[in-house]
């Protein structure tokens, strides 16, 4: 497969934010495939709750979620000086211009839409995810 280059990068996480479990756990296999160590939280507060604890490498993020909206969380990480720089991917169902540009204003690295087409995900996540050394790296927006 033309993704497996996370060689060496095993460590990094991911952290996927959807309140679906089974699209969660869908998007962690990807993350798993391309090399990275998974992280699932299925609401915005345990996402919040997450990040702080942990500064992943990347966040897979959705924006309908049933408590803290995931643009709420996407400002959160772009406004905390210790996660501003963590690569966001949007992945949701919202596929219009004002959520797109709403996205881009929010600084997020890509913005890919359900149902999602697997080797865009994975693509995705080695590009951006690879951009960054141990939680801090260089910006790809």
């Amino acid at each position: 497969m033309p993704h497996g280059n996370g060689e060496g990068k095993a460590k990094r996480e991911i952290l996927v934010v959807e309140d679906d479990p089974d699209i969660n756990g869908l998007v962690g296999a990807y993350v798993e495939i391309a090399g990275f160590r998974y992280r699932a939280a299925l609401n915005g507060a345990d996402a919040l709750s997450e990040i702080s604890r942990h500064v992943p490498s990347l966040i897979v993020l959705d924006l309908m979620l049933p408590d803290v909206s995931g643009w709420d969380v996407c400002r959160h990480v772009r406004d905390d000086c210790d996660t501003h720089d963590v690569p966001v991917i949007i992945l949701s169902a919202l596929d219009n211009e004002e959520s797109r540009c709403q996205g881009a204003r929010c600084g997020v690295s890509d913005y890919l839409t359900k149902p999602f087409d697997p080797d865009r995900l994975l693509d995705a996540l080695t590009k951006h995810a690879n951009g960054r050394s141990g939680g801090h790296g260089s910006e790809d927006r």
